[in-house]
């Protein structure tokens, strides 16, 4: 039974990391001229409904994809791309990203569960999911640019203002449609995740 569950957490894991790579091929444009990618989106997303570990996985597997060369990434692929590139913080807060937002939903699970069998009631436990989910994919989102940004900086010799008009400022409008995309997506495939890996 547990290879079972397992095994199902595994396939997800690898239809997770295929979205991640697609996410780069699909771009929503926006008036401003900075089109939405939402590869980024997935990648958190990943960790949202799949939770740390299996989140993780399919992001880990999306990195060593375009590690190898293939054009998962935005721009050009490569390990060099992983380790210098301009982006490589993004591309490595995706990671991080992905486990913080799960391991956030993960221990909001672990307590409910718990005051569960404490025999204490659930009221309100909708709303407090939507809140810690919301939590969640902004501290997700955070991390992301904090890591982005950063590393960024670093790589392509700039200041901290400067850094954030080429890599948040632009990004912004679009990173707040995201952002209730995924709270959204998490509030209607969560249950169906879990149905299916239980």
């Amino acid at each position: 039974m547990k290879s079972v569950k397992l095994q199902k957490k595994l396939v997800l894991s690898a239809l997770f990391a295929a979205l991640v790579c697609v996410g780069c091929f699909i771009q929503i444009p926006l008036p401003g001229g900075v089109p939405i990618v939402i590869q980024d989106m997935m990648a958190m997303l990943s960790g949202l409904l799949l939770g740390p570990i299996f989140g993780g996985l399919a992001v880990l597997l999306f990195l060593l994809l375009g590690a190898i060369g293939l054009p998962v990434f935005t721009g050009k692929a490569g390990v060099h791309v992983l380790l210098a590139g301009p982006t490589s913080g993004f591309l490595w807060g995706y990671l991080l990203a992905a486990v913080l937002g799960g391991t956030i939903l993960a221990l909001f699970e672990r307590a409910k569960k718990s005051r569960a069998a404490d025999g204490e009631k659930a009221d309100g436990s909708n709303i407090a999911r939507c809140l810690v989910t919301t939590l969640a994919a902004l501290l997700a989102t955070t991390v992301l640019f904090v890591l982005g940004i950063a590393i960024g900086m670093r790589i392509i010799n700039v200041g901290f203002e400067k850094a954030l008009a080429i890599f948040l400022i632009p990004f912004i409008p679009g990173n707040v449609i995201k952002l209730i995309l995924m709270i959204v997506l998490t509030k209607k495939l969560g249950p169906a995740i879990k149905a299916y890996t239980e």
